[in-house]
C-alpha cells in the first residue's frame, strides 16, 4: 500500500494533494499546524475513498515538531512513497517592513523544513530502489518577488538538482511552479477574494494544478508548471529584462 505524506494538508493545494492522491488509492499522512482543520480533512477523505488517514500535528517552526515529522519519515515498517512538501505562507513584499522574526518562519518553512524533510525521506527510499518527492513551489521561483520569490528558485534549483542526482536510482523529484490559484493563500495575507488586483485569467483552480502536478511528476520532470498560460509566461521571463521581471512580480500579493 502507497503512503503520502502532505505537508500543509489542512486547506488549499495541500488538501487538494491529499484528497487526488487518496483518490489513486493511497493512504495518507496528513501534516499541519491545525488539528480540528486536519481532522476535518481526515474524515472527509476516510468518508469519501475509505484508504488510512494519519494526522500529524505539527509546527515546522518548531524543532520538535519537525522531528516528529523527520521520524515519520525515517519509518522503515510503513514507509512513505510520496513526499509532499506543500507548507508554506506569504509575507507583503516589502521586506524592509516585515518583522525579521517572520523573515526567518518564512525561510524555515519554505527552505529549511523542505530540505530536512527531504533528506529523511530519501534513505529509505533509495533503499528501496523508487519513491516520488514533490516540493511545491511557485512561479514567482522564476520573477523577482521578495524573500517568497528566493525561497522558492532555491526549492527550484534544489529539485532540479536532486532529480538529476537520485532519479537514476529510482527517486524522482519535482518541484510544482503553480501561479495564481484559488485557495485560501491570499485571503491569509489580508486580501479577500477578487481583490488581489489580479486579471481573472490568471487565475487557476487548485484541482488542475494537483492534477498536472502529479502527472509531472510520475513522468519524472524536474519542474512542473502547471497551465499554457504560465508556461508562456516563465519562458517571457527568459527574455525580459530583470527590472520588468522585477515589475512583474509587484502584481498581487
Amino acid at each position: 500500500m502507497v503512503i503520502a505524506l502532505i505537508t500543509g494538508a489542512s486547506s488549499g493545494l495541500g488538501e487538494e494533494f491529499a484528497r487526488q492522491l487518496a483518490g489513486r488509492g493511497a493512504d495518507v499522512v496528513l501534516v499541519g499546524r491545525d488539528r480540528v482543520a486536519l481532522e476535518r480533512v481526515r474524515g472527509e477523505i476516510v468518508d469519501r475513498y475509505g484508504v488510512g488517514v494519519e494526522v500529524l500535528r505539527a509546527d515546522l517552526t518548531d524543532g520538535r515538531d519537525r522531528a516528529r515529522v523527520v521520524k515519520r519519515l525515517s519509518d522503515r515498517t510503513r514507509p512513505i512513497e510520496v513526499l509532499v512538501n506543500n507548507a508554506g505562507f506569504g509575507l507583503p513584499l516589502a521586506f524592509e517592513r516585515n518583522d525579521i522574526a517572520d523573515e526567518v518562519a518564512h525561510l524555515q518553512v519554505h527552505v529549511d523544513a523542505p530540505m530536512r524533510l527531504m533528506h529523511a525521506a530519501l534513505e529509505p527510499m533509495l533503499e528501496r530502489g523508487h519513491g516520488r518527492i514533490i516540493n511545491v513551489a511557485s512561479v514567482a521561483a522564476f520573477i523577482p518577488r521578495s524573500t517568497y520569490g528566493a525561497c522558492k528558485r532555491w526549492l527550484v534549483d534544489f529539485s532540479s538538482w536532486a532529480n538529476a542526482r537520485y532519479g537514476p536510482s529510482g527517486v524522482t523529484v519535482t518541484a510544482v511552479c503553480p501561479g495564481f490559484t484559488h485557495t485560501n493563500f491570499h485571503e491569509r495575507l489580508g486580501a479577500p477574494p477578487g481583490e488581489e488586483g489580479v486579471p481573472d485569467w490568471m487565475w487557476l483552480d487548485a484541482p488542475d494544478v494537483v492534477a498536472q502536478g502529479l502527472r509531472d511528476a510520475a513522468r519524472g520532470k524536474p519542474v512542473s508548471v502547471p497551465s499554457l498560460r504560465y508556461k508562456a509566461l516563465v519562458a517571457l521571463t527568459r527574455l525580459v529584462p530583470p527590472s520588468v521581471a522585477a515589475a512583474v512580480g509587484e502584481r498581487g500579493r
